[in-house]
């Protein structure tokens, strides 16, 4: 085992290291310009756990003690229950898109946690490719060129791994290949086509303190960085961010049995590539470990609101099972619906 100067000197290495790199990938002339619209593949920016998602994202800080971690800070998956986890969620987006992921972990012990993670978009079927022409509609379908109209698309595998280098400190990272297809585009009216598809290679990495005042933990996490893309013509870069904050259960200061009564709040702050700077707040209140309520904030944003969630989780035998539903009220489209099971053991 290492010793705790050596374990240190490794967690600072880290930190220097993620710091640099996250302002190096935002431009700093972006402070004071509309960076609305900046980025390509969204769907890596879409939350997919539904326990986070109540929470309003504010997880970075908090101890997942699940595989879905790898999503938000891998650091946090240092701090697994049991010696395997999975979970599965899935999303009701707007626009009748569906988001679907799936992660699995395995401790190993003292040589940290390893994990494998897959998100992935169903954009349905109702897309009609057209291409403009000079006739009286302005426009002709990729049906009448003898053309399968666009079915994009969208897929991240990723591999995690996070280790906690003293009993204080967590660090972790996640390497993901991701790819979309917007499918074959028509040129012109003769019929030629050209492939709307590319991937690259994505990094997260994330780190956990617990301060050592009650239950008070420090976090940041850097995800989505990646080189520079293009489509055709267009070049464009994942959404990179950057998040920092800080949880606690503030049962701690009430003198309550955290067996019975805990509620846990986070606050952290994100920096987008493709947005203002955004404040995220969440509270968790959990009874007898069972049962969960939660509620987050997430601002500024233009239409999303409000979320609301609930778990249940229950164990037996050393078998772990837990159950969440998210709600996000999301202004003039459909309101969002998340539904997730962990399984640990």
């Amino acid at each position: 085992m290492m010793n705790h100067r050596y374990k240190l000197s490794i967690l600072l290495m880290l930190c220097l290291f993620l710091v640099p790199t996250a302002s190096a990938q935002i431009d700093p002339g972006d402070v004071d310009t509309d960076k609305i619209a900046q980025t390509g593949f969204k769907f890596l920016e879409v939350s997919t756990d539904a326990r986070a998602a109540a929470l309003g994202d504010a997880l970075t800080a908090f101890e997942n003690s699940s595989s879905s971690a790898m999503f938000y800070n891998p650091a946090g998956m240092a701090n697994l229950d049991g010696q395997f986890s999975a979970a599965f969620g899935m999303t009701q987006w707007i626009a009748d898109i569906n988001y679907n992921s799936a992660s699995a972990a395995y401790n190993t012990g003292g040589f940290g946690v390893v994990g494998v993670s897959l998100v992935f978009a169903d954009y349905g079927d109702d897309f009609i490719g057209t291409v403009a022409s000079t006739d009286e509609d302005g426009f002709t379908e990729y049906g009448e060129l003898g053309v399968a109209n666009p079915s994009p698309t969208s897929l991240a595998v990723g591999v995690g791994y996070a280790i906690a280098l003293t009993d204080r400190f967590s660090v972790g990272a996640n390497i993901k290949y991701a790819a979309q297809d917007l499918g074959e585009a028509v040129q012109s009216t003769d019929g030629e086509t050209e492939a709307n598809d590319v991937s690259t290679a994505a990094f997260d990495f994330g780190v956990l303190y617990k301060t050592g005042f009650r239950s008070l933990n420090f976090a940041m996490s850097v995800r989505n960085f990646a080189q520079e893309l293009q489509y055709v013509s267009d070049n464009f870069e994942l959404p990179l961010t950057f998040n920092v904050g800080v949880s606690m259960d503030l049962m701690d200061l009430a003198n309550v049995n955290q067996d019975v009564h805990s509620f846990r709040v986070g606050v952290e702050g994100k920096r987008p590539r493709d947005f203002s700077e955004q404040i995220k707040l969440g509270g968790e209140y959990t009874f007898m470990n069972i049962f969960s309520l939660r509620g987050g904030y997430t601002f500024p944003t233009d239409e999303q609101g409000i979320s609301l969630g609930a778990g249940l989780q229950y164990g037996i035998s050393g078998v772990h099972l837990g159950v969440n539903y998210a709600y996000t009220s999301f202004g003039v489209f459909n309101d969002v619906q998340r539904f997730g099971v962990n399984l640990t053991f």
